[in-house]
């Protein structure tokens, strides 16, 4: 292939047949060249033998001197349609242009290879193709109503010497462009133009072949777009050689302009606006030019918008091309001339405020005495807007009864005053709102705390709704015309102003009701003179000096002003320093005793002291807290915290004011000896399955004190990163009584913990697994016996993380993998060699039969 690569000039394969007087375009292109990528080309003709030069794309004075006039006049020239292409275009081509045109390009190549040069035969023939429309002038500009029908002819023959076909194609002017219809193809198929398409299916569109070569459109269901200009175009086409189609001329002729007159229907009346209980009246119009035969289809919609569908809308009444009218009781539908059609509505109401329009469709008779619909058209939706008849009354708002003090019941009457045309079909219900009072300019915001709705079912507001529930406001209805709300016991969120809303419904035709005016009252504000709780507390230490082991006792003394017969609820709190690492934020809650006199223990996490704390009533207003054995590590700042309750409605407890106390210290002043903690292994890098061992080492600094005078609680960490950006997860403990307590674990590997001397604990990790990676560390928590016998705990200390890390032994890893392996490999080869020799030996035998040879010795020719 790469020996038979060269270059490669293509012409059209010919002859190319072309009708005189015509354009004709014959394109020239050049593929596998070399050299640059645009490509020059000239073009010559010859008409029996000898070639004469027309055009060239880099040579102006190639042209011969017979066509230098054509080439300058511009009606022979070179289009260029890529770097490797060009199209000769003759314009006017006559039938001296008949001939064989040469298309070559000069050469680029290093080497000559391939074709440099391509004919092709061009062929001109006679015009015999004539399109002609009718000569009617009735033809030539119908005037039609929207849903008839018409029908355009054209005539169109060939005398062409050639096999040619026609392709016939009716179009339509829209604006200044022309639209395709219906085309019969030079290949004899219908094709339907843009937008036609379904109308082609239904037949509504045809295109029929006549006698005297004549090709009729009919249009059947004329509408507005079928108006305009229509002309029948024709084009000629030839099979070229390439067995392809080729369209070498064609022509048009305008045929007629049809107008369409279009039926509308419109609602005589625009937008209407009636009174409650009156009559709507509306008409429907139908604007056609129609004079024979004909019957209209009306249907009234309604709907609540003025974009709702057809499928959307309510139907309220019809009348069929046979004037049947469908039933209604207070609707009615009425005929009263032959394009006009009357919609009456009695008693209308507010629901029958909306948006009106009718929809009417056109029927003819047919000669087989049917109907046929020819148009169908719907109206603008015309506004129908129903005024209430709203009843006239006036609301006023009182206060029956006022708090003078917290607690005490408030009363509103709202009352519907002055009230006239206020019928049977006319219901009131009311809707309470609170509005809080502001002392600076911030918005004030209306809380709705009930409403009625048409059946008069209370519903609560968020505000009031749970206090509905239990009782504590009550909504009623005092009398016909008066509403009440009561609050059984008031408190402080209920200062503010109120006001009610008196709300009128209306009783419609299907007996729901609407609510048809609203009418509020004035506010009414509910207050009374109160002075600013104040709660006093002061706490005494009972005993100014103390030792550790000894037991702390405090009192509490709370004082009030202005809270009726008050109960208070103490809480002891202590502020211990930042240094303990039991509660960083450096307030410990204690025990507390509510108002009721229930104690309860709070964040008291020392479960060797839960009986240690004791908190308890001295008086009505004096409290005592007691602390038994204390140790170092309850040295802080302790306060009373105490809430003052004054008695609410329905027996509860409401908060009124909230005091804290002095704080009382407890300092303990000690010379004991100092503790630290850290943490060793002799071989912090081992390999798995090997034995860990980490040695936790406390050390005394100061005083020294005898091993049976100390004891210490050991828990062992880890923290699974090589950084400690994880929680830690714990190991193991061990207690100062001797009790180990191990946490769950995932894995193989075991723990183990011991105290191997006074000041060293041991933690070992039987079996190392790579999930046993990572910082451990130890927490110390030093006890130490007073001169007393009273053990005291010391601050927890922490110890600096050592880093274990486990490795994989590859040897031991892979060791019996291997053996396994090649054991299973010979035991696999020496069966092989086994089922091979018994099935060579008995399996596949074959037994050979030699001929036998008699064995004779040759005789000398002397005995023969």
């Amino acid at each position: 292939l790469g020996f038979c690569r060269g270059r490669v000039v293509r012409v059209p394969k010919g002859p190319l047949i072309r009708v005189v007087g015509t354009e004709v375009v014959i394109p020239c292109s050049v593929s596998d060249y070399d050299g640059p990528s645009e490509q020059n080309f000239d073009w010559e003709f010859s008409r029996e033998t000898d070639f004469l030069r027309i055009v060239s794309t880099w040579d102006s004075t190639f042209t011969s001197e017979e066509y230098q006039k054509r080439v300058g006049h511009g009606d022979i020239k070179l289009r260029r349609s890529s770097n490797d292409a060009v199209e000769l275009v003759i314009r006017n081509i006559q039938p001296t242009d008949q001939g064989r045109y040469k298309c070559s390009t000069p050469s680029t190549d290093a080497t000559v290879q391939g074709n440099y040069d391509a004919e092709v035969q061009v062929k001109v023939i006679s015009d015999g193709l004539s399109v002609s429309g009718s000569k009617a002038r009735s033809s030539m500009s119908p005037r039609l109503s929207e849903g008839d029908s018409f029908k355009l002819r054209c005539s169109a023959i060939t005398t062409s010497p050639e096999h040619t076909h026609l392709h016939v194609t009716w179009q339509i002017k829209s604006g200044s462009t022309w639209r395709d219809i219906l085309s019969l193809t030079h290949e004899g198929k219908f094709q339907p133009g843009p937008g036609y398409e379904e109308r082609y299916r239904n037949g509504d569109i045809r295109l029929d072949t006549g006698a005297n070569d004549t090709y009729r459109l009919s249009v059947s269901q004329a509408s507005s777009v079928d108006g305009g200009a229509y002309r029948c175009l024709v084009s000629e086409w030839v099979r070229g050689a390439d067995s392809s189609w080729q369209k070498i001329q064609e022509k048009s002729v305008e045929i007629a302009s049809v107008a369409i007159q279009r039926t509308d229907v419109v609602i005589s009346t625009s937008n209407v606006s009636v009174t409650e209980r009156d009559s709507l009246d509306l008409t429907c119009n139908i604007t056609t030019d129609r004079s024979g035969i004909f019957q209209a289809e009306v249907i009234w919609y309604f709907s609540a918008s003025p974009d709702d569908t057809l499928s959307d809308a309510q139907v309220l009444l019809s009348m069929d091309h046979d004037s049947v009218v469908s039933d209604s009781t207070l609707i009615s539908l009425s005929h009263v001339d032959r394009n006009s059609y009357r919609l009456l509505v009695r008693d209308v109401d507010i629901e029958d405020s909306g948006y009106y329009f009718c929809q009417a469709a056109v029927w003819v008779p047919l000669h087989n005495g049917s109907w046929h619909k020819v148009v169908e058209r719907t109206s603008a939706p015309v506004s129908v807007m129903v005024t209430a008849l709203e009843p006239d009354y006036e609301v006023f708002l009182n206060a029956s009864k006022t708090p003078k003090f917290s607690d005490d019941p408030t009363e509103l009457n709202c009352r519907i005053i002055n009230s006239q045309d206020t019928e049977a079909n006319i219901r009131f219900t009311v809707s309470w709102y609170y509005r809080q009072r502001l002392h600076s300019d911030g918005v004030v915001t209306e809380e709705l705390l009930a409403t009625m709705d048409a059946d008069w079912t209370l519903l609560p507001g968020d505000r009031s709704r749970e206090r509905t529930q239990n009782g504590e406001i009550i909504f009623f209805k005092k009398a016909v015309d008066t509403f009440s709300l009561r609050i059984q016991w008031t408190s402080e969120s209920d200062r503010g102003d109120y006001f009610c809303v008196i709300s009128a419904w209306s009783r419609h035709r299907n007996n729901t009701w609407v609510k048809s005016k609203d009418v509020t009252s004035a506010s009414v504000g509910i207050s009374w003179a109160t002075q600013d709780y104040t709660l006093t507390v002061e706490a005494v230490k009972l005993k100014p000096f103390f030792v550790a082991g000894h037991t702390f006792e405090m009192t509490c003394k709370v004082s009030s002003k202005n809270i009726k017969t008050p109960r208070y609820s103490v809480l002891i709190t202590a502020e211990k320093p930042l240094t303990d690492q039991s509660n960083p934020n450096g307030t410990t809650r204690i025990i507390s005793l509510n108002q009721d006199s229930v104690v309860r223990l709070e964040d008291w996490t020392d479960q060797t002291r839960v009986d240690g704390v004791v908190l308890e009533k001295v008086q009505e207003n004096e409290f005592r807290y007691r602390m038994y054995q204390t140790q170092i590590s309850d040295a802080g700042l302790y306060r009373c915290v105490v809430t003052a309750w004054s008695p609410g409605g329905g027996g509860m407890w409401r908060e009124a004011v909230n005091g804290l106390s002095n704080p009382i210290q407890i300092d303990f002043q000690t010379s004991g000896p100092v503790f630290n903690v850290s943490v060793h292994s002799d071989n912090p890098t081992i390999y798995q399955g090997e034995l860990a061992d980490l040695l936790c080492i406390v050390t005394t600094e100061g005083m020294a004190l005898e091993p049976d005078d100390m004891s210490f609680d050991v828990s062992w960490f880890a923290v699974r990163s090589f950084a400690l950006d994880r929680e830690p997860v714990l190991l193991a403990s061990l207690d100062r009584k001797g009790i180990v307590t191990q946490s769950r674990r995932n894995g193989s590997s075991d723990l183990s913990l011991e105290r191997i001397s006074p000041l060293e604990f041991r933690l070992r990790v039987h079996g190392c697994e790579d999930h046993d990676f990572g910082n451990h560390y130890c927490v110390v928590t030093p006890w130490v016996r007073s001169a007393t016998g009273v053990w005291q705990r010391e601050p927890d200390i922490k110890a600096k993380p050592i880093f274990l890390s486990v490795k994989m032994d590859v040897l031991n890893a892979f060791k019996y993998p291997l053996l396994i392996g090649i054991g299973l490999a010979t035991v696999i080869g020496l069966l092989s060699c086994l089922i091979g020799y018994c099935t060579s030996r008995w399996c596949c035998k074959k037994e050979v039969q030699e001929t036998r040879r008699e064995r004779r010795r040759l005789m000398s020719m002397e005995m023969d």
